[in-house]
């Protein structure tokens, strides 16, 4: 990676041998594998793409209204390229007419507690039935049946409408056009923070299965991360979602708050000093409620996707990542914490 890719991408110098240098999701690394013809065929599909998107975007300032939607996808694609983008268009005076799961209708806030969307087409949680998969997951019939009433609407409406459910304009023209000024963060903190007294840190006990995966690591002992962080804080809260969350239990100054409830899992993180979790979509949570991130990869670095997570992140927060790969380090950084 040269300096110049460094810088561009938000990675810190430390940061260097904690990721693969090669695999950033941008346009170029798509076709790199092509041949002539096939890179010519995805440079031209990218920039059609791009332009559809250059024409929604002015259409909607225009408009001062738009549709958007369905997500239906991992809560990291939310966080990072759904919800700050709306959160810009919103800024811009856009009224958005939005289809999406209402399990994340506590995000869509500005930073005084008023909504983000006009008009909502609310998708159930199905993800008890069906694993989220990016933008591209394939909902239950029901779900789909709604999504589909939507896109009808929007198509009878007229306003500009812009289907995110199209992998091939959402993958890499999208995800890399808004980093180009199309994404805004309203702090959530003053929302959702309690005020409470007393130091708190958020572990994400994420199910991830048995496997050792490039992406995440080895599987934690959530119970033993709990413990290795307690002395440092006078709780420890474990949150997420029931159907993608580990068994835990409360224990002492550990308290489990698993629920689908994000607006519990937001005052958490509000009120909290530390959010813990593996290379999930919860590492961008603390962007939205001012919160610090310890990453935990239980294994050795690289970690597969990590230049994306911060090539994206950048845009969101300038707090950096902290990293433990061992239960001695999350010891050791949870020691580090309590003295300060």
């Amino acid at each position: 990676m040269t300096e110049e890719e460094r810088k561009k991408y938000g990675i810190r110098p430390e940061e260097v041998p904690l990721i693969f240098t090669d695999e950033a999701t941008v346009p170029a690394h798509g076709s790199r594998n092509m041949n002539l013809r096939g890179k010519l065929s995805f440079k031209r599909k990218t920039a059609k793409a791009r332009a559809k998107l250059d024409a929604f975007y002015a259409a909607a300032l225009k408009a001062g209204a738009c549709y958007y939607g369905p997500f239906v996808g991992e809560f990291g694609h939310f966080l990072l390229h759904n919800l700050p983008f709306i959160m810009h268009l919103h800024r811009q005076g856009v009224k958005v007419h939005y289809c999406g799961m209402e399990i994340h209708k506590p995000f869509l806030k500005d930073c005084n507690g008023a909504s983000l969307t006009t008009d909502e087409t609310w998708l159930r949680d199905f993800f008890a039935e069906v694993k989220p998969a990016s933008n591209a997951t394939v909902p239950p019939l029901d779900v789909r049946e709604e999504i589909h009433a939507f896109r009808k609407k929007a198509a009878e409406d007229g306003l500009p409408y812009l289907d995110i459910a199209d992998t091939a304009l959402y993958w890499y023209p999208f995800r890399n056009w808004q980093l180009e000024g199309r994404q805004h963060v309203y702090s959530l903190k003053s929302v959702y923070a309690s005020g409470q007294s007393g130091r708190s840190c958020v572990i994400f006990p994420r199910k991830k299965g048995g496997d050792y995966t490039p992406n995440n690591g080895g599987p934690w002992d959530y119970m033993e991360v709990a413990r290795a962080l307690a002395p440092g804080f006078d709780e420890v809260v474990l949150a997420g979602h029931p159907s993608l969350s580990a068994e835990v239990h409360d224990e002492e100054k550990i308290r489990v708050r698993i629920s689908a409830d994000n607006a519990e899992t937001l005052r958490a993180c509000a009120d909290a000093e530390l959010i813990v979790t593996q290379h999930s979509g919860a590492v961008h949570l603390g962007a939205y409620t001012e919160t610090p991130v310890l990453l935990i990869f239980n294994g050795n670095p690289p970690i597969k996707g990590l230049i994306d997570t911060l090539r994206f992140r950048k845009n969101l927060t300038d707090t950096p990542l902290s990293y433990a790969f061992s239960l001695d380090e999350i010891k050791n950084f949870a020691s580090a914490e309590q003295m300060q």
